[in-house]
């Protein structure tokens, strides 16, 4: 039991360890906005994949986050965004919405401009021509891959090749580049089939990620909050693996040490078990027995957490009474003392 301390009271710190880190990345998955924070607008005529939480950058370093998305007319979307209070952003900023990751996640890119030193105030807006929408290149690259699978690979790299040889001024004509051209021109127009089922399909992908356009929004952007926030706890439960680690090596450390005597255990109850099959009319009797004894055992403490003796008789084999002296032994007639 005393081996078993060690371990128990690492376990334990494991577990509070384990809940002050779930709490910690709680806290960090809500996102909040920092204290002191400016509050800007950015106006879009396209905002695809961008949800609110989203960094907000400038030069590829977090100084900020998308505090919400608005419609603010036809084909105008409005950006609210706070900035980190110490930063400042110049009145000829521009903003652009970019690739933060290959899954389709984005952010909003901020760049500083040229030309002037004053600064945009608190609650400005950058006007929509100082702005560059989001362009989704996932969608528009699967939807042509139809029309990729059904061109002749070994064309379109000659026609690269003589694009590449002309602009460099290595060889080839521009007749040559346009008989290339017109060659693969001429195969497009023949796989008018497979221009028309790239178009339906097309309209398949789009009419389906439109009807379940919340859905998909809610779920990136669920996923997108989950993963930062296992990003920015990355150092916490880097330690709790490896306190889980220790834990792990300590508990098979101790059964390490604990497997030979636990071995010579069970070969000792093994040969008693053995010994007990063997003498079954005597261990039928002594289980018989037993209630009777813990009951005069259970009278014997009775009175405290003491046993209580009465000498009844005592008696001293080959020893003689003294001369005159007091007799060997004195009767008892108590009730106790009988039977």
């Amino acid at each position: 039991m005393r081996g078993l301390t060690a371990p128990l009271l690492k376990f334990s710190l494991f577990a509070v360890l384990t809940v002050l880190v779930t709490a910690l990345l709680a806290v960090t998955i809500s996102n909040t906005t920092a204290v002191g924070a400016s509050f800007y607008t950015a106006r879009f005529s396209d905002v695809t994949s961008l949800n609110e939480g989203d960094d907000v950058r400038m030069s590829g370093v977090r100084v900020g986050k998308v505090e919400g998305l608005r419609l603010a007319g036809r084909g105008v979307v409005e950006v609210q965004f706070s900035v980190e209070g110490r930063r400042r952003i110049f009145a000829s900023a521009t903003a652009a919405i970019r690739y933060r990751n290959l899954v389709g996640q984005r952010y909003l890119a901020l760049d500083q401009g040229s030309g002037t030193t004053a600064t945009l105030p608190p609650d400005g807006t950058i006007a929509l021509d100082r702005t560059k929408p989001a362009l989704d290149l996932t969608m528009l690259f699967n939807g042509f891959k139809p029309l990729f699978q059904a061109l002749n690979p070994e064309d379109v790299n000659k026609l690269s090749f003589e694009i590449v040889q002309v602009l460099q001024g290595e060889g080839g004509t521009v007749d040559s580049l346009l008989a290339r051209t017109a060659s693969l021109t001429s195969t497009i127009a023949a796989k008018d089939k497979v221009i028309g089922d790239l178009i339906n399909n097309l309209n398949t992908v789009l009419t389906t990620v439109n009807s379940r356009g919340d859905q998909l929004s809610t779920l990136i952007g669920t996923m997108q909050k989950l993963v930062s926030g296992l990003a920015a706890d990355r150092k916490p439960i880097g330690e709790a693996i490896n306190s889980m680690s220790e834990l792990s090596g300590a508990t098979a450390d101790l059964l390490n040490k604990a497997r030979a005597p636990l071995k010579a255990d069970i070969a000792g109850l093994g040969a008693l078990s053995g010994n007990l099959m063997e003498q079954p009319k005597l261990l039928t009797e002594f289980l018989d027995r037993l209630p009777t004894k813990f009951e005069a055992i259970g009278r014997i403490g009775s009175y405290g957490s003491w046993f209580n003796f009465f000498l009844c008789s005592a008696s001293a084999p080959g020893v003689p009474p003294a001369q005159g002296g007091p007799p060997v032994g004195i009767p008892l007639t108590q009730e106790r003392c009988k039977g």
